[in-house]
Parts: structure tokens; sequence; C-alpha cells
């Protein structure tokens, strides 16, 4: 199979390492990269909203998502992509691969502050708000449990390698599956 063809769905939590790990899939296979986070965030700037408020809004309004939703369809139609969401492997149609990174609250919340220099317990609270609010959104408009990790290929907790070493798990997987093709 060409590389160039591939669907690759990225999900995980905030702060797992999701859009790092995408950004170098799509860089080391010549593919697209889109990130629904980065939609969202550039609409929140958009209305003049902080990243809580537009996850409140988000709740109320359908349309937010409807966005995010049909950007990500269209772009998995297209091919040649890595798709970074958190529901990406729900959204992502034909996905050649469903990847999902796991890591856990604590470590999370460390790298957001550390990267935004942030205080941890205001990072926390965010983090937890926004999941929570998109864990009641994904389950009322499309009967989606986040936590199901079901749909995805493979799985990485990403607390227990650095992000080359992470990196290097990815690229063998994805190495594997073209070859076996």
């Amino acid at each position: 199979m060409d590389a160039g063809c591939l669907v690759v769905a990225v999900a995980g939590p905030h702060g797992s390492g999701r859009s790092t790990q995408a950004r170098l899939i799509a860089e080391r296979y010549g593919l697209r990269y889109m990130s629904a986070g980065t939609l969202f965030r550039k609409r929140a700037a958009e209305l003049g909203l902080s990243l809580e408020e537009m996850s409140k809004r988000a709740l109320e309004d359908p349309d937010l998502d409807g966005y995010l939703d049909s950007r990500t369809r269209e772009e998995s139609r297209r091919g040649g992509v890595v798709i970074d969401a958190t529901l990406s492997g729900w959204m992502a149609e034909g996905a050649n691969l469903r990847l999902y990174l796991a890591c856990p609250l604590g470590e999370r919340v460390h790298r957001i502050a550390e990267r935004e220099g942030r205080v941890l317990a205001e990072v926390e609270a965010e983090t937890r708000f926004r999941e929570d609010c998109e864990r009641r959104r994904f389950r009322e408009y499309y009967g989606v449990d986040v936590d199901d990790l079901s749909v995805y290929d493979l799985v990485v907790n990403t607390a227990l390698f650095d992000a080359e070493a992470t990196a290097r798990i990815l690229k063998n997987v994805i190495d594997e599956y073209l070859g076996a093709r």
C-alpha cells in the first residue's frame, strides 16, 4: 500500500502527546495533518471565548461539534491524512489505522502546565472540566463512550515512553501495516 493514501486516526486525552505524534506521523509519511483541537481553539478565539467557555457553549450548541465532525469526515474521505481528534476513531471514515494514546491524568496535567507555563491546579481543573464536557457531549450527540477503546487498533500508554520512543513504536506499527498490504 502507498503511504500517501493512508488515513490514520490519532486519538487520546488532552496532554497525552496526541498532537505531537500525529504531526510526526504526517511529516514522516508525507500526509496532510488535520487537528480538530486547532479548529476548536480557532473558533473559540473568533468568538472571543476561553476553552472552558467554548466547552460550555458546545454543550448547548451541537453545531460546533457538527462542524468539526464534517471536516473530519471530509478530510478522511480525501485520504492521505492524519486526523488528530478526540473522536477520530469514530469519525475518520475508512481509517486504515486507529491509534489511541493513553496517559494518566497526573502526567497529562504536568505536561500541559509545563508546556503552557501554568499552575498545576488550574490546569487540572480545566482539563477535568473540558473532558467531562466532552464525555457528556459525545455521549449525548453521538452515543459514543470515549472511554471505550475497542474501536482502536493500538493503544499506547505514553507515560511509559518519551516522545521519541513513542514515535518509534508508532512508526513500527505503521511500517508493518504498510508492509502487510
